[in-house]
C-alpha cells in the first residue's frame, strides 16, 4: 500500500489537475460571453447571437462539472488534511465559505436566466445577467486565490497550542487576505484563463477556416468562424504579452517571497551570482534530467538573466542557494522543468499572436495554411500552461503546506491508514478520469454539431439595432 502522505498528495493533485480545467474555460469565457451579449442586444447580428448561444453551452457544461469536481476538492482537506484544517480552519475556512455564499450562489442564480431567460426577459436584465455569471465566476477565483496565497504567503495571523495542537487565529483579516501574493497570483491567473480560451477558440476555429480556405471544403456558417477567429486573435494579441510582462514581475515577487522556491525554479544549488536564465535547456547527462544544476546544462540560457529576473535588473544579483535553506528542497527536476516549460510556451503564444496579427494586417489570415495549423496544434496548449503553473506554484513551496509555519507532512489527517489512502487514491483515478473524458466527448460534440443554424435563430420582429459605436467591426469578411 501506498503511504498515506504521499498517496494524499497524489489524490490532491490529481484532483486539482483535473479540477482546474473547468475553471479556466469557465473564467475565461466569461468576458467573452458578456461581448458576444452586448454585441447581440446592440447589433442584432445573427452572428453574435451564434457566438453567444454556442460558448454558453460550453459556458455551462464547465461550470456543472467545475462544481462537482470543486466541492470533492474543499472535502478532500477534511478527509486527508485533517490536521490541516483543524489548524488553520478558522483562517483558511472563512474565504472558502465566503466563495460559495456569495460568488457561487451569484453566478448559479444568473446562470439560469442567462442559459434560459433569452425570450422571457428584456435586453437590460438579459445582458445584467451575463454580467453577474462573470463577475461570480471571478469573484470565485478571488476567494480561492485569498486562501491559496495565504497559504504561500501567510500573514495577519497568530499560532497558539491547544491541547497539543497548533492552532492558527486570524487576528488581521486584511493583511491575511490580502496579503503580498494575492494580487500577483489572481492578476495571472485570470490572464492565464481568457489566454487559454483564445487559444481554444482560435484552434477550433482555424480548423474549419482551413477546411474551407485553404482546402476548399465547403462548411456551414464559415463566417461564424471567421469572425471566432478574429476575435480570439484579439484577446490573444493583448493577453499573450501581458501574461510574459506580468510573470516577470511575479518571478520577482516569488523571489522576494519564497527564495527556496525561486532557488528550485533556477536550479540553483549552491549561493551565487550572475546565473544564466536557461529559456531552452537540455540536459548534458541522464542525471541532470532529475538532477538539473544551473551552469551545467546546455542550452539557450540568458548570461544573468536569472539573477536579473530576481533583483529586478541587477544581472550580478546574488541568488540564495537551495543548500543554504534548513528545510529540504522540493522536488527540484518536476519546479525547474515544468517552469522552463511554461515559460516557453508563453513566447510561443506571443509569437503566435503576432504571426496571426500580421496576416490578418495583410488580409491573409483565413489564407495561411500553416498558421492555421499552428493555431490547432496550440488550442490546448494554454490550458497544459496553467496546468505547469500550478505544478511550478505547489510543489515549488514543498514541504511546506503553510510556508514557513506547516508542513505538509504536519497537515496530513492522523488516523488515515495506507490502505484507505490507496483506494481512494485509485478510485478517485478512475472516476476523474472517466469525468474528464465524458466532458471532453460532450464537448466535442457541441463543437461538431457547430453554431445554430439560420433557421434556429430567435426571430427579431420590428427589432431595430441600436445604434453602433464606433468600434472595430470583427464580423466583415476581409
Amino acid at each position: 500500500m501506498v503511504d498515506p502522505f504521499l498517496a494524499s498528495r497524489l489524490q490532491f493533485a490529481l484532483t486539482t489537475m483535473v479540477h482546474i480545467i473547468f475553471p479556466v474555460m469557465s473564467m475565461g469565457l466569461a468576458p467573452f460571453l458578456i461581448y458576444f451579449t452586448w454585441k447581440d442586444i446592440r447589433t442584432g447580428k445573427p452572428v453574435y447571437e451564434q457566438l453567444r448561444r454556442f460558448w454558453t453551452k460550453i459556458f455551462a457544461i464547465s461550470f456543472v462539472v467545475g462544481t462537482v469536481t470543486g466541492i470533492v476538492l474543499e472535502f478532500e482537506f477534511g478527509t486527508n488534511f485533517a490536521a490541516f484544517a483543524t489548524a488553520a480552519g478558522e483562517l483558511f475556512g472563512g474565504p472558502l465559505a465566503v466563495e460559495g455564499m456569495m460568488a457561487f450562489m451569484l453566478e448559479a442564480t444568473f446562470l439560469g436566466i442567462f442559459v434560459f431567460g433569452r425570450k422571457r426577459v428584456g435586453d437590460k436584465l438579459y445582458f445584467l445577467s451575463s454580467v453577474a455569471v462573470g463577475l461570480g465566476t471571478w469573484l470565485s477565483a478571488v476567494w480561492i486565490l485569498i486562501a491559496n496565497s495565504w497559504m504561500q504567503t501567510p500573514r495577519g495571523f497568530r499560532t497558539v497550542t491547544e491541547d497539543g495542537q497548533m492552532i492558527i487565529k486570524l487576528v488581521d483579516p486584511i493583511a491575511a487576505y490580502f496579503n503580498p501574493r494575492f494580487g500577483y497570483m489572481f492578476v495571472h491567473m485570470q490572464n492565464a484563463a481568457v489566454e487559454s480560451v483564445a487559444l481554444f477558440m482560435a484552434g477550433i476555429a482555424a480548423y474549419y477556416v482551413f477546411k474551407h480556405h485553404v482546402r476548399n471544403i465547403e462548411i456551414d456558417n464559415v463566417n461564424f468562424w471567421e469572425t471566432t477567429l478574429k476575435i480570439a486573435l484579439i484577446a490573444l494579441l493583448i493577453t499573450a504579452p501581458f501574461q510574459v510582462y506580468q510573470g516577470d514581475m511575479y518571478a520577482r515577487q516569488v523571489a522576494e517571497t519564497q527564495p527556496q522556491k525561486f532557488a528550485a525554479m533556477e536550479a540553483v544549488w549552491e549561493t551565487d551570482s550572475y546565473v544564466p536564465e536557461y529559456m531552452i535547456a537540455f540536459p548534458t547527462s541522464l542525471d541532470s534530467i532529475t538532477d538539473p544544476r544551473a551552469k551545467e546544462l546546455f542550452g539557450l540560457g540568458i548570461p544573468g538573466g536569472a539573477s536579473w529576473l530576481a533583483s529586478g535588473g541587477d544581472p550580478n544579483a546574488e541568488i540564495r542557494g537551495l543548500n543554504s535553506f534548513e528545510a529540504q528542497s522540493p522536488p527540484v527536476a518536476i519546479v525547474f522543468w515544468a517552469f522552463r516549460a511554461m515559460v516557453g510556451m508563453g513566447f510561443w503564444f506571443i509569437l503566435l499572436s503576432f504571426w496571426g496579427g500580421y496576416r490578418w494586417y495583410k488580409g491573409q489570415l483565413f489564407d495561411d495554411g500553416l498558421l492555421h495549423k499552428a493555431l490547432m496544434g496550440s488550442s490546448l496548449l494554454g490550458i497544459i500552461a496553467v496546468e505547469l503553473g500550478w505544478v511550478v506554484t505547489e510543489v515549488g513551496r514543498q514541504p511546506w503546506i503553510i510556508q514557513g509555519v506547516m508542513k505538509t507532512s504536519e497537515g496530513v489527517s492522523p488516523g488515515l491508514t495506507g490502505t484507505e489512502a490507496t483506494i481512494t487514491l485509485i478510485s478517485f483515478l478512475v472516476v476523474y478520469l472517466t469525468l474528464l473524458g465524458l466532458y471532453t466527448y460532450v464537448i466535442a460534440r457541441v463543437i461538431r454539431n457547430g453554431p445554430p443554424r439560420g433557421e434556429q435563430l430567435r426571430e427579431r420582429p420590428d427589432r431595430t439595432p441600436m445604434p453602433e459605436s464606433p468600434t472595430m467591426e470583427v464580423a466583415d469578411n476581409d
